[in-house]
């Protein structure tokens, strides 16, 4: 497992678009998940300790997020042949397990991890309703140990991006596994 912090928020680029099957049977681009004030599109892994720390929270943030208007999106990102706990069977079981109220996809081709400059699992790209990036952070304090009442930082910053169409400017880069590139 290597470590790996996310870049920092390049304000304003605008989401790649992607066409990914989804553990439900169905292909989702970004279209089919985009919220009316925005987007979370968040690339995960099912055997990263940093995602398995944060996977429960990340799925009640996203109901949340919801509720405000925020579609959400979990991409896996992950060479399956070098890591078969990240396979697609294995998605189906986890996003099964912990109950995922949006969509889970595997991104076979690594092209859309590419397109999206995505390093990390968990890593977190927010957009505005424009489709415009306005965060790239954390979820929150905690890592692979949950921190007793962290910030909610990713709800907290989509929240604004929410009302107002702009992230917050302080941002903290997320932290986790390194992404599993072919070679």
């Amino acid at each position: 497992m290597a470590l790996t912090s996310a870049s920092i928020c390049d304000f304003g680029w605008n989401a790649r678009d992607f066409s990914l099957p989804g553990v439900d049977g169905k292909t989702y681009t970004l279209a089919d998940v985009r919220g009316e004030k925005g987007t979370l599109v968040a690339f995960i892994c099912n055997h990263c300790p940093y995602v398995k720390a944060v996977i429960g929270r990340l799925v009640d943030e996203a109901n949340a997020l919801h509720d405000l208007g925020i579609g959400t999106i979990a991409v896996m990102p992950n060479d399956t042949a070098s890591y078969p706990q990240d396979s697609f069977a294995n998605m189906k079981l986890f996003s099964r397990t912990h109950g995922f109220t949006f969509p889970y996809v595997i991104d076979g081709s690594q092209e859309v991890a590419r397109a999206y400059g995505a390093q990390c699992t968990p890593d977190f790209f927010g957009f505005n309703a424009a489709d415009a990036l306005q965060y790239r952070g954390r979820l929150d304090a905690s890592r692979t140990s949950l921190v007793p009442d962290a910030r909610r930082d990713l709800y907290e910053a989509m929240k604004q991006v929410a009302a107002t169409g702009r992230g917050p400017q302080e941002q903290t880069p997320s932290m986790g596994c390194s992404i599993k590139w072919r070679e």
